[in-house]
């Protein structure tokens, strides 16, 4: 492998990881946040993580399963691997204090109150640590698929690329909710796409040599459960705490058409 290839690789991977940041930017570019833009916005997000879980990061994890095992006993594992995912995230939202942003309490810019603002703050830390943990395995696909074969990598980081955007939304929204601050939205949500890039350095310098269809196998299903906890347990009730209930479903609809057609044309 010569520096030119590592480049463009690793290039594709920081592509696709920052377009999370274009995702922030649309979160924060109306001036004042209505309850219908946050319920569809986070509704939308919920959809997305909730489509690319069941139909893409779980089915993905059995087929990398098969190749070691039976179809059965892949099939159990990966479902074992999901529901392991929805438990490691659950504690770790129980542990999570729920005054997240001491130093902010009135959140919002002193519109919403303190008890709303901490919610907020939760849900957008919640979010970007699930989404960051989504993001390092996806980046070192990109990376790999980047060495492997231009012609593959290609379509990967813009479909990537693509399903990073709600996801910077599903941070920057309630970010901006709870501080009242456009540019710490933004720069949450930017800096949560750089897990790409650093698990295509990761992987590139410890997992190569270990990463194989048993390991992919259980991370995926893994991440598709931390994934349908936070759109269940954050996002989506989020949403409809905003008294837009229509809005929130009609939000999570889009999103997970969305995400069926970016993998119908770049899968």
């Amino acid at each position: 492998m010569d520096a030119s290839s590592f480049a463009l690789a690793f290039g594709l991977t920081l592509f696709a990881g920052l377009a999370t940041g274009i995702g922030g930017l649309i979160s924060v570019l109306q001036r004042s946040t209505t309850t219908r833009f946050l319920a569809t916005s986070l509704g939308f997000s919920a959809g997305v993580m909730l489509y690319v879980s069941m139909m893409e990061l779980l089915p993905q994890g059995i087929d990398h399963l098969r190749q070691d095992m039976g179809e059965r006993p892949a099939n159990w594992l990966a479902v074992g691997a999901f529901f392991v995912g929805i438990a490691v995230i659950g504690v770790i939202d129980r542990l999570v204090p729920e005054e997240v942003n001491p130093h902010e309490p009135e959140g919002a810019a002193g519109k919403k109150s303190g008890a709303r603002g901490s919610a907020m703050m939760k849900t957008g830390v919640m979010t970007a640590m699930a989404i960051s943990i989504h993001n390092f395995p996806e980046g070192f696909a990109t990376f790999v698929s980047g060495l492997e074969d231009l012609t593959i990598a290609l379509p990967v980081a813009v479909a990537i690329a693509i399903h990073n955007i709600p996801e910077g939304i599903a941070i920057g929204v309630p970010v901006r909710e709870a501080t009242g601050d456009r540019r710490k939205a933004f720069w949450w949500a930017t800096l949560s796409g750089l897990a790409e890039p650093l698990g295509a350095l990761v992987g590139f310098l410890l997992l190569m040599p270990l990463m194989g269809p048993l390991a992919l196998g259980i991370i995926f299903p893994v991440v598709a459960g931390i994934m349908v906890f936070i759109s269940l347990d954050e996002l989506l009730p989020a949403a409809i705490s905003t008294g837009k209930h229509h809005a929130a479903i009609y939000g999570l609809i889009a999103g997970m058409a969305v995400m069926a057609l970016s993998l119908l044309l770049f899968i």
